[in-house]
């Protein structure tokens, strides 16, 4: 039963989108009708400008933090990356925006920051190095995945290496466009780096 509770809980955390929230309140943009149209931190970026990327990548952070901090919180013992994982699928199909969202990367990598803040600093350090070489978000965030993967390894911590696993073929999954788009050269590349 505190499964459930708390699987849905983060999947309805997780659903909170942070780019639509931030796009309507602060500029009266709808996201999903501009850019790419993807309620993540990119597109908030690429539409919203610095400050409101800032605070979208933030907050989609949050999202997957708080959502493994809250079983600790209640001191209930379940295993806190299955309910990650919830807010993960929340940010990607949210309840609260007709199950169009994001593609999971800033809220996997809030479940990493909540269980292991090392291996967080490491993905964040592996996705700028290779966003200022490659200038391809996208890119990237796969890189980090299979990189941040690796590198839990050497942790020695089955389950993380399982989530990551998990994680990083999903956001493969959830960027097969962009790799079409990739091979083709048409991807776009970052401006604001």
């Amino acid at each position: 039963m505190d499964y459930i509770i708390f699987c849905i809980i983060a999947y309805l955390l997780g659903s909170i989108p942070s780019a639509l929230v931030v796009g309507k309140i602060g500029f009266n943009i709808d996201v999903r009708e501009h850019g790419s149209g993807n309620l993540g931190a990119t597109n908030a970026f690429r539409i919203l400008g610095k400050k409101a990327g800032i605070i979208v990548t933030l907050s989609d952070i949050l999202k997957g933090t708080i959502a493994v901090f809250l079983p600790l919180l209640f001191n209930v013992e379940v295993n806190q990356l299955i309910i990650g994982i919830f807010a993960v699928l929340g940010h990607t199909y949210p309840l609260f925006a007709k199950f169009k969202g994001g593609k999971a990367v800033a809220t996997s990598g809030g479940i990493i920051l909540g269980i292991n803040p090392l291996l967080f600093v490491i993905m964040v350090l592996t996705f700028l190095l290779t966003l200022y070489i490659s200038k391809y978000v996208s890119l990237s965030s796969m890189v980090t995945g299979v990189i941040s993967t690796i590198v839990a390894i050497f942790f020695n911590d089955f389950g993380m290496v399982t989530l990551l696993t998990l994680l990083t073929i999903f956001v493969f999954y959830r960027h097969r466009e962009n790799i079409k788009r990739i091979k083709k050269g048409t991807e776009p590349k970052i401006k604001w780096m």
